[in-house]
């Protein structure tokens, strides 16, 4: 099940996303994330990712491995792996994530950490 639409955006306290593709059982989006942001340590019960950094810096965190994924880098997030992407630098970073799963929803957001107080 698929629950985004072509095009649809949203703004989150650490940047923000946009729809570029969906098939039917993928969602593809182009992320940024303000300076000195970060995204919460979470997983998925539903869905994997896989990001590409397009621009800028980041640190990710995947499982117990966190490692330095400057412009270019490819990173996959299995199902049900905690995960963040985090920006230390003073510029924007962007990247593509693309979502393969059975549900593909918003909801499907399971989180242990946020800076934001989204737990």
């Amino acid at each position: 099940m698929i629950a985004y639409y072509l095009g649809e955006r949203e703004t989150r306290p650490w940047g923000k996303w946009i729809v570029l593709d969906i098939g039917p059982a993928y969602i593809v989006k182009r992320i940024e994330v303000m300076p000195h942001q970060q995204l919460s340590l979470q997983l998925h019960h539903h869905r994997s990712e896989h990001w590409i950094v397009i621009s800028g810096s980041a640190e990710i965190t995947i499982g117990e491995r966190v490692f330095n994924a400057p412009n270019g880098t490819h990173a996959f997030i299995p199902l049900e792996t905690k995960h963040r992407i985090v920006n230390k630098t003073d510029t924007s970073l962007i990247f593509i994530e693309i979502q393969t799963g059975d549900l593909l929803d918003e909801n499907d957001i399971v989180r242990f950490q946020d800076v934001y107080g989204r737990i």
